[in-house]
């Protein structure tokens, strides 16, 4: 029996909210569980029950819940100013936090601008690219090179790149034309080898190769071969086009190394990051570049070659107290070296899906794992039967929050899990897999 509170907050949820990524139809005739609290490693709901949080609340959480120095800092802060515009000020907060990203990020990155959100972020990229080379007088490069299955955002230009049909489709009449290349994924020799020959025949038309390094996450963690991303480079710098790492969900420590590209020494163009870095606190996503591309739009006002591109929130000095936190923390506890240790332990732990016949395949960087569910060999589920969505149904009976993506089981818990913890996740959600596919 669900309390009064319960009925009543579902109903105007029914009511009055859409939600991301949420077939509402379904949505409207469901039960829904509303998280109320958190303390932790746990969600808790409004009847009081508590579920571990697997998804790390969309892949942002890097300590749990409610910490002690992310919560004082926030408040701290809040003593001084919660918001200040960056548009012609200044502002503590943000200028250093953008001084400790310069020093985490790979060399040549020296630039920092900030946006609320990972699709802003590669906006902001994406325009940085193109009118970098609009000011140097090379006004044919006016598209892009991306990845098939890509997912960048889903904000128009962020759509333009992504390259999954699912999601994109229905809006291709509104976005721009790009070049495109087959995911490393199925295979990188054939990536590698379209890319060449987009490049030869087409870099005086491409501002940059935009990717997600290692892994395309989104598209169910597809990942790519050790080395592709060094030799995409490679690519880059001999056909004169930018590099673009989308490290939105790969950054901030998620696959086992600050960054991502750090894995393959590879130092981008422009680099994009956001999720983990305010700990999952508050909105805030960077994007990053070299002084190359920053002094392309250097110029006497009246040549208006002013980075025209801001948001009201940029910056935001709240979020940037909880991102300096986040370091301090993750410098202090030495998070980084623990995604490595907790990926040997998961893998170690979902060793018992490799016999199972409905698990396809299962795909692990650092703390980004995909659980492929198919229903024999390389035979797809039929839609319908939402193998993936019964599953999280199956895990959330036992206490936990994990999120598929279609059939591909999600597990992105947060930097920090206890060990203990982790290895519930992995038990919890075979137990899952096996009450659904059995």
């Amino acid at each position: 029996m669900t309390s009064k509170r319960t009925r009543s907050l579902a109903a105007a949820d029914q009511a009055f909210v859409w939600h991301p990524f949420t077939q509402m139809n379904d949505w409207l005739s469901d039960d829904p569980l509303i998280i109320d609290a958190a303390d932790g490693f746990d969600l808790i709901d409004t009847e009081g029950r508590r579920y571990l949080d697997g998804v790390s609340s969309l892949w942002v959480s890097v300590h749990g819940h409610r910490v002690p120095e992310i919560d004082d800092a926030i408040r701290a802060q809040l003593d001084r100013v919660a918001h200040s515009t960056l548009l012609g000020l200044g502002g503590a907060p943000s200028i250093e936090l953008a001084e400790r990203l310069v020093a985490l990020a790979p060399p040549g990155i020296t630039k920092v601008f900030f946006s609320e959100a990972g699709a802003a972020a590669v906006e902001v990229g994406l325009k940085m690219a193109f009118g970098y080379w609009q000011h140097r007088g090379v006004t044919t490069k006016r598209t892009f090179l991306a990845l098939e299955e890509a997912y960048h955002g889903d904000t128009l230009g962020a759509v333009s790149v992504g390259g999954m049909q699912m999601f994109h489709d229905a809006y291709r009449p509104l976005l721009f034309d790009v070049f495109r290349v087959p995911s490393p994924y199925v295979s990188d020799e054939a990536s590698l080898a379209r890319a060449e020959e987009i490049l030869r025949d087409h870099a005086a038309e491409i501002c940059a190769f935009v990717l997600e390094p290692l892994v395309q996450g989104a598209a169910g963690m597809l990942t790519a071969q050790p080395g592709y991303l060094r030799k995409v480079r490679e690519l880059c710098d001999r056909y004169d086009v930018l590099l673009i790492c989308d490290e939105v969900a790969t950054g901030i420590g998620r696959t086992g190394t600050f960054f991502a590209c750090e894995q393959e020494d590879v130092s981008p163009d422009i680099l994009v990051c956001g999720k983990g870095l305010s700990g999952g606190y508050l909105p805030i996503a960077a994007t990053m570049t070299t002084q190359a591309v920053f002094d392309a739009f250097l110029a006497p006002y009246d040549a208006f070659k002013t980075f025209f591109h801001g948001h009201t929130y940029t910056g935001n000095a709240l979020a940037c107290a909880a991102a300096i936190a986040n370091l301090d923390l993750m410098a202090a506890r030495s998070t980084v070296d623990g995604v490595r240790e907790r990926e040997a332990v998961l893998a170690k732990m979902l060793e018992p899906l490799e016999g199972n016949p409905h698990v396809y395949e299962i795909r692990q960087r650092g703390l980004m794992v995909g659980i492929d569910l198919r229903a024999s060999g390389e035979t797809f589920y039929d839609t319908a039967e939402r193998v993936g969505h019964r599953v999280i149904l199956e895990a959330r009976k036992r206490g936990v929050i994990i999120r598929p993506l279609s059939d591909v089981i999600v597990l992105m818990p947060p930097l920090a899990i206890p060990i203990d913890e982790l290895q519930r996740l992995a038990r919890v959600t075979i137990e899952s897999i096996d009450a659904v596919t059995a």
